[in-house]
């Protein structure tokens, strides 16, 4: 619970010091960018924190180019 909290405190301070400045060059769009990144950077340091397993991305990718692969070593032998 102390790295939850941890990782939510540190978040807090990145939106204090970043927010501001982009809200006042008026740059909406970088602010909006910024703020889903952050978000789902700081969800997966949460649950990775209380120990939930993640899935791997290189899983996705295998199960999609995989049989791509298959496909084009039948073709070559």
């Amino acid at each position: 619970m102390k790295a939850v909290l941890g990782i939510l405190i540190v978040t807090a301070g990145i939106i204090l010091l970043e927010a501001p400045y982009l809200l006042g060059r008026k740059l909406k769009k970088e602010l909006c960018v910024f703020s889903i990144l952050l978000t789902f950077g700081a969800t997966i340091s949460i649950l990775m924190a209380l120990g939930i397993q993640l899935p791997n991305p290189q899983d996705m990718i295998t199960v999609v180019y995989k049989p791509l692969g298959d496909w084009i070593f039948g073709i070559l032998q």
